[in-house]
């Protein structure tokens, strides 16, 4: 019998061949080690929680069984463990918490905690929408007066006047769902790191993913994510990331493990012998996000710190032309959005707007020209996005100035 032109024995043969080989395959598969270089027992060193939650939450144990905790040989209890301020749960015989804050990383981690506290990621996250409000009655006021002395005016400050409008179930799910990356624990730490490196695979390489940082560096206020896409930077990471070793030790990455830089690379990483930090601030020069864009006190330190990295893959002459480009960004659009306040300034002089926040369409308005046209011109003015510059930023600014001004001719008398 013969089966498209091959006899049936044949067949038999091969299939035969086949099956040995898929077979041995399967066995040389379990025989591996589930992460490659070590053992099955290092990998299953969370013990008694994995032999529960292996069939519970199959896909958590999988998760950390793939971390570098694992194959340091760190345990479930390790980071569940009960600390000082921290709520106790009976859970099975052992005594854990579910708050896995940053108190818990710092015994391992204390540098990247001390340097993430410092940063606008931390209690100014927080207090930009809730305030001091929120704070925990057990969390130490010295860290708040300290936090402040820091962020003059980003701590100890009222609770955000669009967020109590919008009110509690959209702040909770959609504030907080980024702002909380700095909450302040009633254990006395600020935030968790699981913000970035999710909470059991606690990976570098998911924290140096640009979707990482897009989980909350997007949208019309902060188009960071959008427009890294659109940016020659992002383009080139979206055709070579197989190319790239994300899971680089920190303070050895090369250009040869991340050719093309991600967010990470620029505003935190090491690479090529620059200082590693977890102050997402300290290379930024100017605050971007206020109406007007003043220099940071750091301004100077700042800008050579961030132009070293791009100095890594960049000339100085386009490095020192880029930033000269990005400036005139944002002075222009200083002094647009600068007139527009002075113009709103004198409408409410004038009795035609109150002083209450959001309680009239000019102070939406006012709200999206600076808040989202004016940011995106200067966030891509300093991250190489030509379409976030003109027609999402400048132009959509002028368009909006523009229809200010004839609501407000509307509102004057005769």
């Amino acid at each position: 019998m013969a089966f498209a032109g091959i006899r049936f024995r044949d067949l038999v043969a091969v299939v035969g061949v086949a099956g040995v080989l898929m077979a041995g395959a399967v066995l040389l598969h379990q025989a591996r080690p589930r992460v490659a270089g070590r053992s099955p027992e290092q990998i299953r060193a969370s013990g008694e929680c994995a032999n529960c939650h292996r069939n519970e939450t199959g896909a958590v144990v999988a998760q950390f069984e793939m971390s570098a905790h694992a194959g340091a040989g760190v345990t479930c209890l390790d980071c569940h463990q009960v600390r000082p301020g921290q709520t106790a749960l009976e859970h099975h015989g052992f005594e854990i918490t579910t708050a896995t804050t940053a108190l818990a990383c710092q015994d391992c981690h204390a540098d990247e905690v001390r340097q993430f506290e410092r940063s606008r990621h931390a209690l100014p996250a927080y207090a930009a929408v809730m305030g001091t409000e929120g704070y925990p009655a057990t969390f130490p006021a010295e860290r708040i007066a300290r936090a402040e002395e820091i962020h003059p005016g980003a701590v100890a400050r009222p609770p955000n006047a669009l967020a109590r409008l919008e009110g509690s179930p959209t702040t909770v799910s959609g504030c907080l769902g980024c702002h909380d990356i700095g909450r302040p624990n009633a254990d006395g730490s600020i935030g968790t790191c699981t913000a970035c490196h999710s909470r059991h695979s606690t990976a570098i390489s998911l924290a140096r993913a640009p979707a990482t940082c897009g989980q909350c560096h997007m949208g019309p206020d902060h188009a960071q994510k959008e427009i890294y896409s659109e940016s020659k930077h992002g383009i080139l990471f979206e055709a070579q990331r197989h190319l790239m070793n994300l899971d680089a030790e920190p303070k050895l990455l090369t250009a040869f493990d991340m050719p093309v830089p991600t967010c990470a690379t620029c505003h935190m990483s090491g690479l090529e012998g620059a200082k590693v930090t977890h102050d997402t601030t300290e290379r930024l020069s100017w605050w971007l996000f206020a109406p007007v864009s003043e220099k940071r006190p750091h301004y100077d330190q700042a800008q050579a710190e961030m132009q070293g990295i791009c100095l890594k893959c960049h000339a100085q002459n386009q490095v020192t032309q880029f930033y000269a480009d990005a400036e005139a960004l944002v002075e222009t659009t200083n002094a647009r959005v600068a007139e527009l306040m002075e113009r709103m300034a004198e409408v409410q002089e004038a009795g035609l707007l109150t002083e209450a926040p959001f309680d009239e369409p000019l102070d939406f308005l006012f709200f999206d020209a600076w808040h989202y046209a004016g940011r995106t011109v200067k966030h891509g003015a300093f991250m190489d996005g030509a379409d976030f510059v003109q027609w999402h930023g400048t132009y959509d600014l002028i368009n909006r100035i523009t229809e200010i001004e004839e609501r407000i001719g509307a509102l004057s008398p005769e």
